[in-house]
């Protein structure tokens, strides 16, 4: 499997129609390959708008974005969306398919075999913790909220992307089924090399997830560093108001150092 991708943002600019104010305003950032980075903010700070303009769901107004030094608007966007998968909060599992079928998708619009197809269905439900035998053959309303999102991550890195877009995707579970799904992403990035990118509104999600955090307010990136890194030095009273440091977030920063050591 291919490893992850760089992708280069320079001066991105968005502005809605009918808005007086940008979304993303000059926003510059580089992401390495293989780096699981977390964008984090207030909701409405711009954090999904930047996620989505890089597999062109929102078209730039100002600005570029690079993939492995090719500017994303040269190429077909159908194609380009194939090459990178996308996980979002509400799933988007197609209900009248089953799980094998939903994960099957982006890989047969890829033209592999059916051998193939089959193969890469069940070694991705066995990634995720769902059983092949169990689960391929299963309806999405036959499934849990853990389980769905399990699938919607399967189904998101099927076609061996090497960019991988996630938009808040564990937001609609519960705190424990969060906690694993939160777990076992580490353990599935560190495998798959995959550059990815994960927005959250969560500071608690992002320190212990992250590679590096990218804070965002009002459209403009406020700081980037390793979780440690923000936590200790605070670029700006958004930022320290965003990670307090009361008890919780001690605590966290010790969980944080401990995933930090792990990678």
């Amino acid at each position: 499997m291919p490893r992850g991708a760089e992708i280069v943002v320079r001066g991105a600019g968005v502005t809605y129609p009918g808005a007086t104010v940008p979304t993303l305003q000059d926003l510059t950032l580089t992401i390495a390959p293989g780096e699981f980075l977390v964008v984090v903010g207030p909701s409405g700070c711009g954090k999904s708008t930047l996620l989505r303009t890089i597999n062109r769901l929102i078209p730039l107004n100002a600005g570029s974005i690079a993939i492995d030094g090719i500017d994303i608007a040269s190429l077909d966007p159908v194609a380009l969306r194939r090459g990178i998968g996308y996980a979002i909060q509400a799933v988007g599992l197609f209900p009248h398919m089953r799980v094998g079928a939903n994960v099957a998708i982006v890989p047969e619009l890829l033209g592999w075999s059916r051998e193939r197809i089959a193969a890469r269905v069940d070694a991705l439900l066995a990634l995720v913790h769902l059983d092949p035998e169990r689960y391929r053959d299963r309806f999405p309303r036959e499934l849990s909220g853990g389980e769905a999102q399990r699938v919607g991550v399967a189904r998101a890195i099927a076609g061996e992307p090497r960019v991988l877009l996630m938009d808040e995707p564990f937001g609609a579970v519960d705190a424990i089924v969060r906690s694993q799904l939160q777990d076992e992403m580490l353990l599935l990035v560190r495998e798959l090399a995959t550059t990815t990118l994960f927005v959250t509104h969560d500071v608690d999600e992002a320190l212990l997830l992250a590679d590096r955090i990218v804070v965002v307010n009002r459209g403009r990136i406020e700081q980037t560093g390793t979780p440690l890194e923000v936590l200790a030095g605070p670029a700006s009273p958004f930022v320290e108001r965003l990670f307090h440091a009361n008890d919780a977030v001690i605590e966290l920063r010790e969980k944080a150092r401990e995933r930090q050591r792990l990678r």
